[in-house]
């Protein structure tokens, strides 16, 4: 897919649904759903362990709304920055999301929240 061809509206309908889902299944503490459009190498990384631990130590509590900051067009990915919030926090924090397509499907190969 080339990716920099697209609307910023046509990757918002990509990239909602997939934040959606991973944001969902954080909250949900589902480490299967969290993971389900990861990467091989990004699930390499957040295994279930990981994850267990981040929930653990999780003080700012779930998440709640998010507003576009920005869209990075590139010919092989696009990344989305939002600002986002939690529902134990008056912060503001930075959501970040990497999509890239493998084997014909798209997939999250980067996420972070800070």
């Amino acid at each position: 897919m080339d990716f920099d061809k697209l609307t910023d509206e046509e990757i918002l309908n990509i990239a909602n649904p997939l934040m959606d889902n991973l944001m969902e299944g954080s909250s949900e503490r589902n480490h299967q759903k969290h993971t389900r459009d990861f990467t091989d190498r990004l699930k390499v990384i957040v295994t279930e362990e990981n994850l267990l631990k981040q929930w653990k130590e999780n003080k700012i509590g779930e998440f709640s709304k998010r507003e576009i900051l920005s869209i990075i067009h590139k010919s092989d990915s696009i990344f989305v920055l939002w600002k986002q919030w939690f529902t134990h926090s008056h912060e503001e924090f930075l959501a970040e999301i990497c999509i890239v397509e493998q084997a014909g499907k798209l997939l999250v190969d980067h996420v972070w929240i800070r």
